[in-house]
């Protein structure tokens, strides 16, 4: 009995391998022994099948743990180091530094380009040429380096313990390794990028050098894209500036700080001006005068391009309709410049319409004109925004024709009636033979696909009856006149009309 009371001594404090041999006497006793071992044998088969399945619950426990901790700090596309992560490792690099280390240098990478592939070719591959960069960029990073991606089309690239020069050979090697197009649903694309860097120093933060290396690229973006720009101190008040411009900008779009000018656009055999180009001023309140060059730029990397060329059109409809009866020519338009980033707003042909309808303008008197280069980089959005406008009866022109490379078999895909000749073609025309056969021959290519050429640019008489004599048709120049105020325009219209009517006023 001291023997079985043994057992369930053992078998109650956690020894369930304990057994008792029976006694084989067939008695009470021995069947309470069999009993009692049966019974542990359940116990310990329940404690195993227990014991695994805690186990098992345990290693599912550490596989969540270890996911939320890669979810927390890496992109879940790319499977590069997040913007937590790379916090981390910057603020870890800079304390090396502190300690004895050279200090670390932050690169900051910007696609070019990037929403063209997303609108034009779909999210999928926006997606595919994220991974492939991400790919190509940690070839150029050594084993003690972080390559993340920060979110949208941005990367970035800790370089611990390193100096200026070696950062820059860093983010020329990085550049490099884009320049090869990816391949993405069968079609070869371009992800070039800009890239801004930013070398730390002692008692420097996180965040002063994410913000710094995030002001060097977009300085890189806007000297001309595909280039990497070492941080100076000077571009900080530059980006004060830039948004001050685009806090006042705002206002100014808003309020009645802008002014439309108006360059004659004239035929070269009548001399009669056959249609304007508006232009946009910016009458600053403190600063007086601001010129495009000045603040369209940062319209249009701001957004703000969008409402101010919506501006422009309704301010220029509004002066059409005033001229209506001063305009004997059914031909006569007035051209507005677009950019591609309104190109790409849905919207715009309906605006349009709106203000032309608003006004009683008809479509035939408005044109857009829309530069070379940004014309032959539209994407799907953007061919359509032009399918719209043409729809409408709204025409368009190709401006800068000459910087670019457009070809002129792509012209006949597109709805463009007239070819604005960049400046830069006749600045030797009256003076170089050759330069004069030259453009004879762009202005028989831009003839030979049924649009019509105007010639920017021309500031003396000479020039203005060289290209009479080439064949074209229209000019644009200081030599016909300067942008004019609406008043100024108006004035010469209305002679204009006088003179055409005759000294009987037309009866």
């Amino acid at each position: 009995m001291a023997q079985v009371l043994q057992l369930i001594v053992d078998l109650a404090t956690g020894r369930l391998d304990a057994r008792l041999e029976p006694s084989h006497a067939h008695d009470e006793l021995d069947a309470v022994i069999t009993g009692i071992n049966m019974l542990a044998e359940e116990l310990q088969e329940v404690y195993g099948d227990l014991e695994s399945r805690v186990a098992e619950r345990t290693q599912m426990l550490r596989q969540a743990q270890s996911e939320l901790e890669r979810l927390a700090l890496r992109d879940p596309l790319t499977g590069l180091a997040n913007r937590s992560l790379v916090g981390d490792r910057i603020a870890q690099a800079l304390a090396w530094g502190e300690r004895g280390a050279r200090f670390p240098a932050v690169l900051l990478l910007d696609l070019d380009g990037f929403k063209t592939i997303n609108d034009s070719l779909g999210h999928t591959a926006g997606d595919a040429v994220l991974v492939e960069v991400a790919r190509r960029l940690s070839t150029v990073a050594r084993p003690m380096d972080t390559v993340a991606r920060l979110g949208g089309d941005e990367f970035a690239l800790v370089i611990p313990d390193t100096t200026a020069e070696q950062a820059e050979e860093v983010a020329a090697a990085a550049l490099e390794s884009l320049k090869e197009p990816l391949l993405v649903h069968g079609r070869s694309v371009w992800a070039l990028a800009s890239i801004g860097i930013r070398v730390g120093a002692a008692g420097e933060t996180t965040d002063m050098l994410l913000r710094d290396a995030d002001t060097a690229m977009y300085e890189a973006k806007t000297s001309g894209r595909g280039r990497a720009m070492v941080y100076q101190e000077s571009m900080h008040s530059m980006v004060q500036r830039r948004l001050r411009v685009v806090s006042e900008l705002g206002s100014a779009i808003r309020s009645s700080e802008l002014r439309l000018v108006y360059q004659p656009i004239v035929d070269l055999a009548s001399g009669r001006t056959v249609a304007v180009e508006a232009l946009v001023r910016w009458h600053h309140p403190h600063r007086g005068l601001i010129m495009p060059d000045d603040f369209i730029p940062v319209a249009e990397d701001s957004g703000l391009v969008v409402d101010l060329g919506y501006w422009v059109a309704e301010a220029a409809i509004k002066q059409v309709s005033e001229w209506q009866s001063l305009l004997d020519d059914d031909d006569f338009r007035v051209y507005l410049n677009v950019s591609p980033v309104e190109l790409r707003r849905p919207g715009l042909s309906e605006y349009l319409r709106d203000n032309l309808e608003r006004f009683g303008v008809p479509t035939n008197r408005l044109a857009l004109e829309i530069s070379e280069t940004a014309l032959m980089s539209q994407d799907v959005a953007g061919l359509l925004a032009l399918k719209g406008i043409e729809e409408l009866g709204v025409s368009l022109e190709i401006d800068d024709f000459g910087t670019g490379y457009s070809s002129i078999a792509y012209l006949r895909q597109l709805p463009v009636d007239t070819v604005k000749v960049d400046r830069s073609l006749i600045t030797e025309v009256t003076d170089d033979p050759r330069q004069r056969v030259f453009v004879g021959a762009v202005l028989q290519l831009i003839h030979s696909v049924g649009c019509r050429a105007v010639v920017e640019g021309v500031e003396e008489r000479e020039q203005a009856e060289v290209l009479f004599d080439l064949g074209c048709e229209r000019a644009q120049g200081f030599y016909f006149g300067r942008p004019m105020s609406p008043e100024a325009m108006t004035s010469r219209l209305a002679l204009q009309a006088r003179l055409a009517r005759g000294p009987d006023g037309g009866r």
